[in-house]
C-alpha cells in the first residue's frame, strides 16, 4: 500500500507535488504554533500572571512578525522561498528548545525572547507558503484567477483548521505531560518535518530574476496599501477579544477547565478554517466588484460584533453562538483578503508584496493582542467586543478605496 501511495504521488504534476509539500510543511508548523499559544496562555495564567502580563508575553511574538514580513519578503525574493520556509522551521525548533528549561528559568524576559523567535519563524513560514502559491499556479490558463482563489483558500483554510487543532493539542499536552514535555514533543516533530523539507522542496522557488534593493520593501501599489490597511483593522478586531480576553473570561468567570477552553477555541478555529476552504463558493453567491464585496463582507461582520457586544455575557450559551457566527463571517473576510493580496501581487517579486501585506496583518495582531489584555483587565469582555466592532467597521470603510475590479 505504501508503494502504491508513493507511485500515485509521483505521478502527480511537479507543481502539485510542491504545493502538497509546502502545505504539509505549513500544516506541521501551524499545529505547533497553535499549541504553543494555548500552552503559554494557560500555563502562565495558572502561575498567577494577569491578562495584561500574558498579553505582554506575546509582545515580541507579534512585534517581530511585523519586521519579519517586511524583511522576509525581501529575503524570499533574493534567496528563494524554500530557504525562508526552512529557516522558519529551524527558528521554531530553537524557540521550543528555549522553553525546555526548568520552570524557575521561565522568566518573562526569557519567554518573550523565545516568543520573538517563534514570531519570526511563523511569519517566515507563512509568507513563504502564501507566496509560493502565486508561483506554482499557472498564470496563463483561462481560469487562472479562479484556480488561484481555490488554492489560496485551501491553503489558508486548512492551516487555520490545524491551528485550531493545535489549540486543543496544547490543552491536552499541558494536562497529560506538562509544559516542558509538550514543547519537547513538538520540537521533535518539527525536526523531522525540516529534514523532509530540506530534502524535497525545490531550490530557488520564487527567487526574483533581478535581486531587489532593500529600499523596495515598501509597496508602491495603491491597491496593496489599501488592502493592507483593511487587513490591519480586520485582524486587530479579532485578536482584541479572542487572544487573551475570551479564554481568561471563560476560565475565570465561568469556571471552564483547560480542556474545555482549549476544546472550544480549537473547534472554533477548525470550523473557521473549514469555512475558509469554501469561501470561493460563498463569495460567488454575491455579484459585484472587489471593492463592494470586500466592504460588504466586512460590514456584515461589524454588525455581528455590535450584536455580540450587546449580549448578556452571563449567558455563556449566547456568547458561544455569537463566537461561531463571528467565525463564519471572519473566515470569509480573511480568505477573500488572502486571495486579493496574492492576485494583486507582482508575479516577479511576489514575496515582497505579500510580505508587506502580512506586515500589516502582524501589526493588527500586535495591537489587538495588547488591547485584549489591557481592555479586559480594565473594562471587561464587552469593551473588547465594542472595540472589535469599531475596528472591523473601519476595515469596511477602507475597502471602498480598492480598485473596482479584481482583474
Amino acid at each position: 500500500m505504501a508503494e502504491s501511495l508513493r507511485a500515485r504521488i509521483g505521478a502527480l504534476p511537479f507543481d502539485v507535488r510542491q504545493y502538497m509539500l509546502i502545505t504539509g510543511n505549513y500544516w506541521a508548523f501551524t499545529i505547533t504554533d497553535g499549541a504553543l499559544r494555548m500552552l503559554v496562555v494557560m500555563y502562565f495564567h495558572q502561575l498567577g500572571y494577569s491578562p495584561l502580563q500574558i498579553a505582554m508575553l506575546f509582545l515580541f511574538y507579534e512585534a517581530f512578525g511585523v519586521v519579519t514580513n517586511l524583511v522576509g519578503g525581501w529575503l524570499g525574493a533574493r534567496l528563494g522561498l524554500n530557504r525562508t520556509m526552512n529557516v522558519g522551521l529551524g527558528l521554531q525548533i530553537v524557540a521550543l528548545a528555549m522553553l525546555m528549561v526548568p520552570a524557575g528559568m521561565l522568566t518573562v524576559v526569557w519567554v518573550m525572547t523565545a516568543q520573538a523567535l517563534s514570531g519570526i519563524a511563523k511569519d517566515l513560514n507563512k509568507m513563504s507558503a502564501k507566496s509560493a502559491v502565486k508561483v506554482l499556479v499557472p498564470a496563463d490558463s483561462a481560469n487562472a484567477n479562479s484556480a488561484l482563489y481555490r488554492w489560496v483558500a485551501m491553503l489558508t483554510g486548512s492551516k487555520n483548521a490545524l491551528k485550531g487543532l493545535g489549540f486543543f493539542v496544547g490543552g491536552v499536552l499541558l494536562t497529560l505531560i506538562g509544559f516542558r514535555g509538550a514543547v519537547v514533543a513538538m520540537a521533535l516533530m518539527l525536526g523531522a518535518v525540516l529534514g523532509l523539507s530540506l530534502w524535497r522542496l525545490k531550490a530557488d522557488l520564487g527567487k526574483q530574476k533581478v535581486k531587489p534593493k532593500f529600499s523596495e520593501i515598501f509597496s508602491k501599489s495603491r491597491a496593496i496599501n489599501v488592502l493592507s490597511a483593511a487587513r490591519f483593522c480586520l485582524f486587530a478586531s479579532r485578536d482584541v477579544w479572542f487572544v487573551v480576553a475570551l479564554p481568561v473570561f471563560l476560565y475565570d468567570q465561568h469556571g471552564w477547565s483547560h480542556w474545555t477552553v482549549g476544546g472550544l477555541l480549537a473547534a472554533w478555529i477548525i470550523g473557521y478554517g473549514g469555512v475558509q476552504t469554501q469561501a470561493p463558493r460563498l463569495t460567488a453567491l454575491f455579484h459585484g466588484d472587489a471593492r463592494m464585496l470586500t466592504a460588504g463582507w466586512a460590514a456584515a461582520l461589524a454588525v455581528l460584533a455590535i450584536l455580540m457586544a450587546l449580549l448578556p455575557l452571563v449567558q455563556v450559551g449566547w456568547l458561544v453562538v455569537g463566537l461561531l457566527a463571528f467565525g463564519v463571517l471572519f473566515a470569509v473576510n480573511s480568505s477573500w483578503h488572502s486571495y486579493l493580496i496574492v492576485h494583486y501581487a507582482r508575479a516577479d517579486g511576489v514575496s515582497m508584496d505579500v510580505g508587506f501585506y502580512y506586515m500589516a496583518n502582524a501589526m493588527g495582531r500586535l495591537v489587538g493582542t495588547l488591547l485584549s489584555g489591557w481592555l479586559y483587565m480594565a473594562y471587561g469582555l464587552s469593551a473588547c467586543l465594542w472595540v472589535a466592532a469599531a475596528l472591523v467597521a473601519a476595515s469596511a470603510l477602507m475597502a471602498l478605496a480598492l480598485p473596482r475590479q479584481v482583474a
